[in-house]
């Protein structure tokens, strides 16, 4: 197996020491704008975070059309900008890893990538269609070149990569997931798909269903605890079953010879799933090879400088955990201004309200869209009737919110706009068991803050241009953490999706060499 290292521009991870140097310019870049690094948008009025911001940058953004503003994080800029602001998007674009798909021949030359039929593709969008497809065909021929006879699906949820393992590739599987509804889901689909392949079988073939386990996995050593203890094959041949790993720390299984070599495999293993599948690749002799997508980087655990029982998900790599970069907590949903000035003892405590004030908001847009619809079937509908209404129930804005806000100079729109910031408000507020606040509170911290709303987009576009730093930081350092191992171990970062359908499409695959050929 080859491919062509990723590479960022003058950067590239071919070797540990280069991937250092990637780690290190990307440190050194984050550091200098940690206070945009760090900064919880939802905290934007409260702490005027405008003001972290170069002044001329803000003016000039503020001006921009949304059009320039989204191609921003994608380093796209305007001759006219400042050329601080110009050195700033290109130098973080050129620091990113590409996301370029490559073609899997380039990976292993004889690859094939198979098709998937309708029955096999039951339930797929078109992402997940084309993520199988390739994903499934890499690991098929990284098994097949490193000698692994049994893949461990992690993360396996409906069990669609594992039944086209299974059906498509003839290989054995064995499915881990944290959901025993998941793992029910993919037994009966796995039946279902079965007769449909025994039917097509000219000659009598075995065909080879997922094994589904159903465990938690919050630790490598759980996680190899329960691939070799499921992969143990005393009977020459896998069988279906469904099982459920209670134990919270489970004993290791020391290899057998019935244990049979192991490929990993993980399609968009969630947070820490994707570090333990590393460590377990590294610290098992079974597991031969490794194909992981992770993503949800949010829900990594990270390193506390404490001492701790547990390994972090982030760092791994030596380097960065000698390195000063620290990743911070994750934002959290919350209406912060209220809190602060209304309930200052509830906003100490760092709440969250989960996602009911998003589907109200949801809710909200969709009424108001229908309304918009409806007004404009009514032809007959005029701006004299209306007024003619405001006179006889007093302001629109009084009759529909309770709020005297003041002469029709306010148009319909930021009306809207304050409608929807007191149902999202009012639904947090509740949530959060803060009680009420007055209509006139709310319209007073409003029209607070409202002038300052321009510059939410600017803001939140040039903090998103560090997005893709992070992750491409986080996934050096899973690749780092192999490359550190030993030179028995080969580990590349390679684009396996098509970033428009599949935008997190970085693979880490990584397999053990033998000690002759890495003599040679």
């Amino acid at each position: 197996m080859a491919a062509t290292p990723a590479s960022g521009g003058a950067y590239s991870c071919e070797t540990a020491a280069r991937t250092r140097e990637w780690m290190e310019a990307l440190a050194a870049f984050l550091g200098r704008h940690r206070p945009l690094l760090e900064a919880h948008v939802v905290n934007f009025f409260k702490d005027r975070m405008w003001e972290l911001v170069d002044a001329e940058w803000m003016e000039c953004l503020r001006r921009e059309p949304v059009e320039s503003l989204l191609k921003l994080p994608s380093g796209c800029v305007q001759e006219h900008w400042p050329a601080t602001l110009r050195e700033f998007v290109l130098t973080a674009r050129s620091l990113v890893i590409p996301r370029e798909q490559k073609a899997p021949q380039s990976l292993v030359p004889d690859i094939h990538v198979a098709s998937i039929g309708t029955v096999l593709a039951q339930g797929m969008n078109s992402k997940k269609k084309h993520e199988i497809e390739n994903l499934a065909a890499v690991v098929h021929a990284i098994a097949k070149s490193c000698g692994a006879k049994t893949v461990v699906d992690v993360g396996s949820g409906q069990g669609y990569l594992a039944q086209a393992l299974s059906f498509e590739y003839q290989l054995p599987v064995v499915a881990i997931d944290a959901s025993s509804h998941h793992a029910s889901v993919t037994v009966a689909r796995a039946e279902r798909i079965k007769k449909y392949y025994a039917a097509k079988c000219v000659e009598k073939q075995f065909l080879k269903v997922p094994r589904t386990i159903t465990c938690h996995v919050l630790s490598s050593d759980t996680l190899a605890a329960v691939t070799l203890g499921a992969c143990k094959d005393d009977n020459g041949e896998h069988l279906r079953e469904t099982k459920a790993c209670t134990e919270k720390s489970p004993q290791i299984q020391e290899p057998t010879q019935s244990s049979p070599p192991l490929i990993l495999a993980g399609l968009h293993a969630c947070g820490d799933l994707s570090v333990n599948m590393l460590r377990v690749f590294v610290s098992c002799e079974q597991v031969k090879a490794l194909v992981s997508v992770g993503c949800c980087y949010n829900l990594l655990s990270e390193d506390s400088y404490e001492d701790t029982n547990t390994c972090p998900g982030f760092p791994m790599s030596k380097a960065a955990k000698l390195s000063e970069l620290v990743l911070g907590k994750s934002i959290r949903d919350l209406a912060c201004q209220v809190l602060e000035k209304y309930f200052p003892e509830v906003s100490r405590l760092s709440p969250s309200i989960g996602r009911q004030g998003k589907a109200l908001r949801r809710q909200r847009l969709r009424k108001v869209v229908e309304s918009q619809m409806a007004k404009e079937k009514i032809d007959d509908f005029s701006c004299s009737t209306l007024k003619e209404q405001n006179a006889n129930t007093g302001d629109v804005d009084s009759v529909i919110y309770g709020v005297d806000t003041g002469p029709d100079d306010i148009h319909h729109d930021e009306r809207r706009k304050f409608a929807l910031f007191k149902d999202f408000t009012l639904s947090g507020l509740c949530r959060l068991g803060c009680g009420s606040v007055e209509d006139t509170s709310l319209l007073e911290i409003w029209k607070d803050v409202h002038p300052f709303s321009e510059y939410i987009g600017p803001f939140w576009c040039l903090r998103a241009a560090l997005g893709p730093l992070v992750e491409t930081y986080i996934l050096l350092d899973r690749l780092l953490f192999l490359q550190e191992q030993s030179n028995l171990v080969e580990a590349l970062l390679f684009p396996l999706f098509d970033p428009t359908l599949s935008p997190r499409n970085m693979a880490i695959i990584a397999w053990k060499l033998s000690a002759n050929s890495s003599e040679a």
